[in-house]
């Protein structure tokens, strides 16, 4: 299961900039990060995560395997795309297929960078981009709306849909988002064939200039305002900067590098990171000698469905899971020092996986 996430943004707001440093993260740490080009705009990138290493170091793996997360480089959207300015339908047919949305904005100000939208407005960018996506989610809605009123005559359970999607009709139409809707599980099977734009999850990055990588600026002060009742994080870096930092092959450069920025780490972990946690995603670890590797797994699953995720196999013969829980491994050293000191334990098939379980399974072929 490897998130899709979609960078986003006006032209010219550093949206190819963050991409290509995501690129030569990719291809400078293969330690860290394994780049496959799917298309020419597509990236698998590994998600940092220090326990994996800590595991690896313990266990001293043939292989060490991250679990991962899809960029995709998006098209740049212009206004009046939803009408098809710019690459316009082409963007919104790609932007379809991810699951979440990194949205770029430009937050800095150069005079050597034209922006067809006049001074640097960051809470204006965002409004524009919100606002095509809306303009097209309301073309969706409005279309299956007139399809439901005539299947509503003949088949009264699709009332309850028809009510949806004229909630949603609404909404839109008020200039708000599908996902500050607060719709339900149940509710949401009305436009779930729709995959509506607004209905994403989004995380802004705030493109800032040097002097404000650490502490942001006026311009990513309003953007945090404006986004406030999203409940959405804003990550604050310089794109420029992470591209630098993408581009050194040797560790020992790049951490002198950050040093000289004060960084502890690149800002494009916190990103890759952010990005994976941003659909309440878990990873559960298998700790082996031949590879210590992480897997990705939806918050709330019980161990079958975990199990599942290595192998279908693994889920319909389920018989019971080994779970160490992450500190513990660490504490004790090993498995058989966990196994010793009553740290490893038998779990059946309503457990439901925790974050860092480092988990062993045992089925029926």
């Amino acid at each position: 299961m490897a998130l899709q996430a979609g960078i986003v943004g006006l032209p010219n707001v550093g949206k190819s900039t963050l991409f290509n440093a995501v690129s030569n993260s990719a291809k400078a740490q293969a330690s860290n990060y394994r780049f496959c080009t799917i298309d020419p705009n597509v990236g698998l990138v590994d998600v940092p995560d220090f326990r994996l290493q800590k595991l690896a170091a313990l266990v001293q793996p043939d292989k060490v395997v991250p679990t991962q997360i899809e960029i995709v480089d998006i098209a740049g959207l212009v206004r009046g795309a939803s009408k098809g300015e710019g690459l316009g339908n082409k963007f919104l047919g790609n932007i379809r297929e991810v699951d979440a949305i990194i949205h770029v904005i430009r937050c800095f100000e150069d005079e050597n960078i034209l922006r067809d939208e006049g001074a640097i407005n960051p809470v204006g960018d965002k409004e524009i981009i919100d606002t095509e996506l809306q303009l097209k989610d309301l073309d969706s809605v409005e279309k299956k709306i007139q399809k439901t009123e005539k299947q509503a005559r003949v088949d009264p359970k699709l009332k309850g849909e028809l009510e949806v999607l004229n909630r949603c009709k609404d909404h839109l139409e008020q200039g708000k988002n599908i996902r500050e809707l607060s719709l339900s599980k149940e509710e949401r099977v009305a436009i779930a064939d729709l995959f509506l734009l607004t209905e994403k999850p989004v995380l802004y990055v705030a493109n800032v200039d040097e002097p404000s990588m650490h502490t942001g600026n006026k311009f990513s002060e309003s953007l945090q305002a404006a986004i406030q009742r999203e409940n959405a994080t804003l990550i604050i870096m310089n794109n420029s900067i992470e591209a630098q930092i993408a581009e050194m092959e040797e560790p020992a450069d790049k951490q002198l590098f950050m040093e000289e920025y004060g960084m502890k780490e690149p800002a494009l972990d916190r990103l890759i990171r952010g990005a994976y946690k941003l659909l309440n995603l878990y990873t559960y670890f298998t700790a082996g000698v031949q590879e210590v590797r992480a897997w990705t797994i939806q918050q709330g699953w019980k161990a079958p469905q975990a199990a599942g995720v290595i192998h279908s196999d693994f889920e319909k013969g389920f018989i019971k899971a080994e779970v160490i829980a992450y500190d513990d491994f660490i504490n004790y050293g090993s498995e058989s020092a966990c196994r010793d000191a009553g740290k490893l334990r038998i779990e059946g098939k309503e457990y439901i996986v925790k974050d860092g379980d480092v988990m062993h399974f045992r089925f029926n072929v």
